[in-house]
C-alpha cells in the first residue's frame, strides 16, 4: 500500500506500482447481466462514453438514482446530500469530464485508467483514491481471476471506477440496500459496502482454495498413484495463492489506513464495521499464506513418495534379477561341454533342476522376509 501526502494540506501525492509482472485475468463476470445489473441507477443521458450509474442520498434516504450525470455539480454543495456515481470501462476522456467538476488530481485519473495498480490508498488534497481487486475461483481449472476497481472518495461522492465485468456492482448496491438504517453515515458507509464485498469475495476465493487444497492431499496418498496430476494441480493452486496474496495483503494496510481519524472518512458509529472488514483482510491474508505452505508441502510430499514408490519397484525388481540368475548361472554351468558329475545322465538334469528351484525359493523367502518382495 501506498500513501502520499499525509498532511491535510499538504501537496498533491503521486501512486505507483503495480500488480506483478504478467497480465490478470481481465474479464472475471460473475453471472449478472452488466447492460442491466442495478437497472435503476442506470443513466440515460450521461456525457461520458462508458456506462454510468447515478444514486443520490439525502439525510441518509436513497431519493433518486439513474439521473443525468450533468445534474451531479447542482448537488456538490449540499451537505444533506450524498453521491454516488459508477463507471464501467472508462477511458482518459470519460474521467476527465469528471476531473475538473469534482477536482480529481490528474496522477490519480492516470491511475484509473491504467490496468494492474497494486492495491493502495493514495491521499490527495481534495480526495482519496483507492485501487482494489475483486477476486473468484475457477475451482476446476485451479485458476484465480480478478477483478479491478478503482475509487475516488470525497466528502460528498463515492465514484467507482470499474475496468471490466468481474465486480457484481449489482451486489454491492443490494448491500447498501440491505442496511438502510446505516446509510446516514455518507460515503464512509458506501465505502464500506463496497470494501465489505470485496474482502468477502476473497475470503471466498481462500475458502475454496482451502478445499482445493484437502482434495490435493486426498489423491496423494490415492491408491493408485496420481504424480503427475498431483504436480500439475500443486503448481495451479500455488500459483492462484501467490496471485491471491498479491491483492490480499496490501488490503492490510489499505484498510487500516481508512480507518485512521484525520482522514475524516470513517466515523465513530462505523469504526466496528472497518474493524470487522480489517479482521476478515487479516483472517484472509493469514490462511492465505497458511495455504501457500502447505500447498508447498504436499508437492515436496509427492516428489518423496514418488522417490519412495521408486525405490520399492527398484527392490523388486532387483530381487526378481536375484532369483532368475540363479537358474541361469546353473544352466549356463551344465550347459559348459565339459565332463562333470552327472554329464549326459538324466540324475544329473534332475540335480540341476534341484539346485535351481531349491536356491529360488530360498532367495525368495530371504527377500519376503526382508520386504523387499
Amino acid at each position: 500500500m501506498t500513501t502520499t501526502q499525509s498532511g491535510p494540506a499538504s501537496a498533491d501525492g503521486a501512486s505507483s506500482g503495480v500488480l506483478g509482472g504478467r497480465p490478470l485475468i481481465a474479464q472475471t463476470f460473475h453471472g449478472s447481466d452488466p447492460d442491466t445489473v442495478a437497472a435503476a441507477a442506470i443513466c440515460s443521458i450521461t456525457p461520458t462514453k462508458c456506462q454510468a450509474r447515478t444514486r443520490l442520498y439525502r439525510d441518509g434516504t436513497l431519493e433518486r438514482e439513474g439521473f443525468p450525470v450533468s445534474e451531479i455539480s447542482d448537488y456538490l454543495s449540499d451537505e444533506s446530500v450524498t453521491l454516488w456515481l459508477d463507471l464501467r470501462d472508462p477511458d482518459r476522456d470519460d474521467l476527465a469530464v469528471l476531473s475538473d467538476e469534482f477536482g480529481l488530481h490528474p496522477l490519480a485519473v492516470e491511475d484509473a485508467v491504467h490496468e494492474h495498480q497494486r492495491p493502495k490508498v493514495d491521499r490527495y488534497r481534495s480526495h482519496l483514491f483507492l485501487t482494489a481487486y475483486g477476486a473468484r475461483l475457477d475451482t476446476d481449472s485451479g485458476e484465480l481471476a480478478t477483478s479491478e476497481l478503482a475509487a475516488f472518495i470525497t466528502g460528498r461522492a463515492l465514484i467507482t471506477v470499474r475496468k471490466d465485468d468481474g465486480l457484481d456492482i449489482g451486489a454491492v448496491v443490494d448491500r447498501w440496500d440491505a442496511n438502510p438504517d446505516l446509510t446516514k453515515f455518507g460515503v464512509g458507509y458506501l465505502l464500506y459496502g463496497l470494501l465489505d464485498y470485496i474482502v468477502d469475495g476473497h475470503f471466498d476465493s481462500v475458502q475454496s482454495l482451502d478445499d482445493a487444497v484437502e482434495t490435493l492431499e486426498d489423491q496423494v496418498f490415492a491408491d493408485v498413484p496420481q504424480g503427475l496430476a498431483v504436480q500439475r494441480r500443486s503448481f495451479e493452486l500455488r500459483k492462484s495463492l501467490v496471485l491471491l496474496r498479491r491483492i490480499v495483503i496490501p488490503m492490510r494496510e489499505v484498510a487500516n489506513s481508512l480507518m485512521r481519524r484525520d482522514l475524516h472518512v470513517v466515523s465513530d458509529d462505523l469504526m466496528p464495521y472497518y474493524q470487522d472488514v480489517y479482521d476478515h483482510v487479516l483472517r484472509a491474508a493469514e490462511w492465505t499464506d497458511s495455504l501457500r505452505d502447505l500447498v508447498t508441502s504436499i508437492l515436496e510430499t509427492n516428489l518423496t513418495i514418488q522417490g519412495n514408490r521408486m525405490n520399492v519397484i527398484t527392490k523388486k525388481v532387483t530381487s526378481w534379477a536375484a532369483i532368475i540368475a540363479v537358474p541361469t548361472f546353473v544352466t549356463g554351468f551344465y550347459g559348459m561341454n565339459v565332463p562333470y558329475p552327472g554329464f549326459s545322465r538324466q540324475a544329473g538334469f534332475a540335480t540341476s533342476v534341484a539346485i535351481m528351484v531349491v536356491a529360488g525359493i530360498v532367495l525368495y523367502i530371504i527377500f519376503r522376509r526382508r520386504d523387499w518382495l
